[in-house]
């Protein structure tokens, strides 16, 4: 038996070949009933001992379909796992005992509508193995639960700020603060990292408020501090849930409240069609506690003194081109009219780009170019302004590109989004479409430890300098140093440095889906 005390109850979890794990323990009451679309509070005491021995409901979101090369990475796919009781957390630790260990938040992505910290491929036994650290796993509200501002169009009857889900993340490291040396971990050496609308939460942390304080480094992985939304915009999806549900913004409170989450969750894609945008639930800039695009929050000095990691991969938008309904088939004259929604000069971009990766000898064909654009709009361009903006401030970032290329469709995806989460977690052979899609075998054996050791080493001292990145160094404009983890890992200066620079020249919606 593994029985920790926390201040809500003592917890029972499993010991496996030395390693602890605890799943499914409760860090904040029911966001149920009343306490739909408020901001989260402690979870009652309980006594006896809760068995922490299984994964916890998951927040209500659509069921996950036609997720092509990631079919296998997700649990939605039974309806009996969601639940609006779903503020849970997981821990893995080496040891209960007074060691101070370095402690890693992961916070799942999914683009702020789905996803779940507990699901095999965030397993956190063998990062917390490897470097002796203490990994915890989280969920948060997710979509119209959790990223609907509602104050705005309710006059404040409901003042849901649209940041719940964010909030949700906040507590979760009040836990950590407040429990996590029970369980062998250091409190004042919290890192945070996600992935995606996990890293995108990461960035968003970064200049949050209510998050200040609660966490010492931070490792935002495919998504930076550009993506929120106005309060004018968070106002527009809230109005197209409700229509969509058949509620006017006039209604009782109690009529919203008896709201199906099942219907919610059907509303939100119905907004998402009608306002035609991929992401419609993101963080909210409500001018109190998130007050401006956390890009602008960071180049203010909301997160001095905390180290960044930050990163993509070199391919991340072929992964959605190969989902049913994202597939593109475009000729030069679709090319331009599908960039010319979100950037202002498109013909500059492609030529640009057309130029760079001819020069290298690689494909420059429509749907080549356009995935390779939207992969730097969305994700690279994000990241590299992150640690150019903490470069200027004289702060602490460090930069890497995932260059691994996935197997799976014959190569066909390159190096693509969440293709860096196998090698962080040591999951990438959990299961049979794992290893299809991360790779598998004793190159990728090499590269998860590498991986894990970057991540471990920054996570101790804010550092990710290893034996085989010796010559990583803290991000600057005159050397723009990045590490490169791919076959070889290795250091380069100013990686697709053209691609880069063009993006100085346009005006574009950076980090927008």
């Amino acid at each position: 038996m593994a029985i920790v005390e926390t201040q809500n109850g003592r917890v029972n979890g499993a010991e496996i070949n030395g390693l602890h794990a605890f799943m499914g323990i409760p860090f904040a009451a029911p966001p149920v009933g009343e306490r739909r679309w408020a901001a989260p509070v402690d979870p009652e005491s309980w006594g006896g001992v809760l068995e922490a021995d299984n994964w916890s409901g998951q927040s209500w979101q659509p069921i996950m379909e036609g997720m092509g090369p990631l079919d296998f990475a997700f649990n939605a796919g039974a309806a009996s796992n969601r639940n609006e009781d779903c503020l849970y957390l997981n821990v893995w630790t080496p040891g209960l005992d007074d060691r101070k260990r370095p402690v890693l938040v992961w916070i799942h992505g999914g683009g702020f509508s789905g996803g779940t910290g507990g699901t095999p491929m965030y397993d956190g036994t063998s990062l917390a193995q490897r470097g002796d650290a203490v990994v915890v796993t989280i969920n948060y509200r997710l979509g119209a639960l959790g990223f609907l501002n509602l104050n705005e169009v309710t006059g404040g009857r409901i003042p849901a700020t649209g940041n719940e889900g964010l909030l949700d993340q906040v507590h979760a490291l009040k836990w950590v603060r407040d429990n996590i040396e029970r369980f062998g971990g250091d409190p004042g050496r919290v890192t945070i990292f996600g992935e995606s609308a996990g890293g995108m939460s990461v960035g968003a942390l970064l200049a949050f408020d209510p998050a200040q304080g609660l966490y010492h480094r931070a490792i935002p992985q495919s998504g930076a501090c550009s993506t929120a939304q106005s309060t004018s915009q968070a106002a527009q999806v809230a109005e197209a849930v409700l229509d969509s549900v058949g509620i006017s913004t006039n209604a009782g409170v109690d009529e919203f409240l008896a709201l199906d989450p099942e219907k919610l969750v059907e509303a939100g894609q119905a907004a998402s069609a009608k306002l035609g945008g991929a992401m419609v639930f993101q963080p909210c800039v409500d001018g109190s506690q998130l007050s401006d695009l956390p890009i602008n929050g960071v180049a203010n000095g909301s997160a001095d003194g905390i180290p960044v990691m930050v990163g993509a991969t070199r391919d991340e938008w072929r992964l959605f081109t190969s989902m049913e309904g994202f597939e593109v088939n475009l000729d030069d004259a679709m090319l331009e009219g599908a960039l010319g929604m979100r950037i202002d000069e498109p013909a500059k971009v492609i030529a640009a780009y057309k130029e760079a990766r001819s020069a290298r000898g690689q494909d420059a064909a429509p749907n080549d170019l356009f995935a390779a654009i939207e992969t730097d709009r969305i994700f690279r361009i994000p990241a590299i302004r992150l640690a150019e903006t903490l470069a200027e401030r004289g702060q602490s970032a460090y930069q890497y590109l995932f260059t691994w290329d996935s197997p799976w469709g014959d190569g066909s995806l390159g190096s693509p989004h969440a293709i860096d989460i196998g090698f962080v977690f040591g999951t990438h052979e959990f299961s049979e479409g794992s290893g299809e899609f991360f790779g598998q075998g004793s190159d990728a054996d090499t590269l998860a430890e590498q991986v894990q050791d970057a991540w471990l080493a920054f996570a101790s001292d804010g550092n990710p300098r290893t034996d085989a990145l010796s010559d990583w160094q803290a991000y600057s404009q005159d050397t723009r140093s990045t590490a490169l983890f791919g076959q070889p890992v290795e250091v380069a200066s100013d990686p697709f440095g053209p691609e880069r620079e063009i993006w100085n020249e346009v005006e574009a919606q950076v980090g927008a889906l």
